[in-house]
């Protein structure tokens, strides 16, 4: 399983933008990958793993802004096109067979 996970933050004053650098590297020390700027992605064994993750992440969450999540299936997920551009470094190494549980 895949959580997606879109934010909006505000980074008008200095503390919003520290606010903002502060949640982007939680996501990214929690193994997220960012697919485009505020859209992330992160792999999970199972729909159980996921829940329990997501109760973690919600303790996490700044005050202000827009955040959303969205699990999707592995067959989901391979099916999302790209319209323009293309896969991220990241996407090209990272794939469900090099998933390692610890």
């Amino acid at each position: 399983m895949r959580l997606l996970l879109f934010f909006d933050l505000p980074m008008v004053t200095k503390e919003e933008r520290r606010v903002y650098a502060k949640f982007r590297k939680y996501l990214i020390n929690n193994g997220f990958s960012m697919l485009q700027f505020s859209v992330y992605a992160k792999i999970f064994p199972n729909r159980t793993a996921l829940v329990q993750y997501t109760q973690g992440l919600k303790r996490n969450m700044p005050i202000k802004g827009s955040i959303r999540i969205m699990a999707v299936t592995e067959k989901q997920y391979e099916r999302m096109e790209i319209l323009v551009g293309g896969k991220t470094i990241q996407e090209e190494v990272i794939t469900e067979e090099t998933l390692v549980i610890l």
